[in-house]
């Protein structure tokens, strides 16, 4: 064990951050468990923590094996994974299964484990990558819209358009984190804003279609439509069940909340344990528990910007920014819903939230992060390549104000 810790190498604060939020997550995570285990009737809540302790333990090897690995080997790993997680977005949308109202087409059950495996968030990652290997090859040409159609746009909107129908959250964030990819990259505005209208106009083709043909996404439509009716609708009181709850937990938190496993909405959140946790959080540790909580990944996104700003290659910058930020901002959304500030969304607190595809990528991201924060795999990855600056890209704009 101690051979491992002298191993470790890379940004210590990331590394801390990512131990402590998986630290205190345990607290949290045993506390609303209860609820799937009297009311969902599922399990015991030591088994859940147990279930959540193996899957953080699986997480932290992944972390600790990916950091090792030196940051050029993901240009060509990139290329090897982004058409296996086609295929397999190709085959979840395929399934299209459901059981106990619960849409399943999302997720690929994996034999003997018994755990599920959600191919969006892996493609997610994958396609960051390959999105900074792409503006790391064109970096010192002119880039036009035609010529990166088929390298660059083509990739993007079939994994998007592959992740959409079942989950329409995950879809929106991964083309927000692809367009500020893109803008640091150096990306031409005029395109940006031209592509930014055709995701626009094909969503909304995508929904009358939906609309007009209703057998055609059974029960993956509906459910996020529903969510964004009953944001704009706060009327509809069965539609904002889950919102007013977690509502009820934060203002009953008041300002030092009621103690560890001592919530009484995590007994009618019917996701307590994952969607909505930061309200348990807030009801169990208040205001200022969730505010710390807070601090934390926004000390995270400090961290992912100087580890960016340190990189040598543009690649490198790009790979840290591009599975780094999708953390923070996932985080930011899954704070902003349980205050109704955003429609539900269905997204995990990273490292918090119970789960097991979604916590397996973060781990994956910021394994990559610290990879690119290692200074002797930097090193030995920047004596193969040249270091490349690029004065009028946003991204080293960006590095020089830091």
């Amino acid at each position: 064990m101690l051979n491992i810790f002298q191993n470790i190498k890379g940004d210590k604060a990331i590394w801390a951050i990512a131990a402590l939020l998986a630290l205190f997550s345990f607290l949290p995570v045993y506390s609303a468990s209860s609820n799937l285990v009297y009311v969902v009737g599922s399990g015991t809540p030591v088994g859940h923590l147990v279930k959540h302790a193996i899957l953080l333990f699986l997480g932290f090897g992944i972390i600790y094996g990916v950091h090792k690995i030196p940051t050029h080997f993901f240009k060509g790993l990139s290329m090897i994974a982004l058409p296996i997680v086609l295929v397999l977005l190709i085959f979840v949308l395929a399934q299209g299964t459901s059981s106990g109202g619960t849409n399943d087409s999302r997720w690929i059950r994996l034999p003997l484990v018994g755990f599920g495996f959600q191919p969006s968030n892996l493609a997610a990652v994958v396609l960051m990558i390959y999105v900074a290997r792409y503006f790391s090859k064109v970096r010192d040409i002119k880039i036009t819209f035609k010529e990166s159609i088929l390298p660059l746009w083509l990739p993007v909107f079939l994994v998007v358009a592959l992740i959409l129908p079942a989950n329409f959250s995950t879809a929106a964030i991964v083309f927000s984190m692809v367009m500020v990819l893109c803008f640091l990259g150096g990306y031409p505005m005029k395109y940006l804003l031209g592509i930014v209208g055709t995701g626009i106009l094909f969503l909304s083709i995508f929904i009358l279609t939906a609309k007009a043909f209703p057998d055609l996404f059974p029960n993956r439509v509906d459910t996020w439509m529903s969510r964004i009716d009953s944001f704009s609708n706060p009327d509809d009181t069965e539609g904002t069940y889950q919102i007013e709850r977690a509502k009820i937990a934060i203002a009953t938190g008041g300002i030092v909340g009621k103690g560890a496993g001592k919530s009484v909405q995590k007994n009618f959140l019917p996701q307590s344990s994952s969607d909505f946790i930061y309200a348990i959080i807030v009801e169990e540790y208040g205001l200022i528990g969730g505010f710390v909580l807070m601090l934390f990944y926004l000390f995270l996104l400090f961290r992912i910007v100087v580890v960016a700003n340190g990189c040598a290659s543009v690649f490198s910058k790009l790979l840290v920014l591009g599975v780094g930020l999708p953390i923070v901002f996932q985080a930011l959304i899954n704070m902003a819903v349980a205050v109704e500030l955003f429609p539900v969304t269905g997204q995990n607190l990273p490292l918090i939230s119970s789960g097991g595809t979604s916590s397996w990528m973060t781990c994956l991201a910021i394994g990559i992060i610290l990879s690119a924060s290692n200074k002797s795999i930097a090193q030995e990855s920047a004596s193969g390549n040249a270091v490349d600056i690029d004065e009028t890209n946003p991204l080293e704009i960006l590095s020089g104000q830091l």
